[in-house]
């Protein structure tokens, strides 16, 4: 709850789609490492790491097809927008994720990015399993269930 009080730690993006196409067995944070003209564009509020996934490659973490939207004033020492961007973990963390990929067939999604209390861009990534076509329907059931129960409960209580 931090992240919401401090108004340095702010939101940049989401992926809202990840907990219902996977399930999320455990998470982490990690750093990222960007070009200048990237991180004015996510002040900017430029960004979306929807389609993007983070793979362990040659001893190192990428995040790849993560969206970050062109900066118009850094005219030819812009960014490319869907570069991939490395990520910043500890060697034990790192040797975590390659172990979940390879062996487990876990998939790394990033969850959330954003602006930490110290100003620097963080990546909240999900160890994930994917979801099958009923887990997403139960997911998707559940969820109606939920919002159909709060309005019956709000009902009743304008009843009283």
């Amino acid at each position: 709850m931090a992240e919401k009080s401090d108004p340095n730690s702010k939101l940049i993006a989401e992926n809202r789609r990840a907990r219902f196409d996977y399930h999320i067995e455990s998470d982490l944070e990690a750093g990222i490492m960007l070009l200048g003209s990237e991180v004015k564009s996510l002040r900017k509020g430029g960004s979306n790491i929807a389609e993007s996934y983070a793979s362990v490659e040659n001893g190192e973490l990428w995040l790849i097809n993560g969206y970050i939207a062109p900066y118009l004033q850094a005219n030819n020492w812009g960014h490319e927008e869907r570069r991939r961007r490395k990520l910043l973990v500890s060697r034990k963390e790192l040797s975590r994720l390659w172990n979940a990929t390879a062996r487990e067939g876990m998939t790394i999604v990033p969850l959330r990015m954003y602006f930490n209390e110290r100003g620097m861009v963080k990546l909240k990534l999900g160890i994930a399993k994917g979801k099958k076509l009923a887990d997403k329907r139960e997911t998707s059931a559940k969820r109606d269930w939920n919002r159909q129960k709060a309005r019956i409960m709000k009902q009743g209580h304008q009843g009283n």
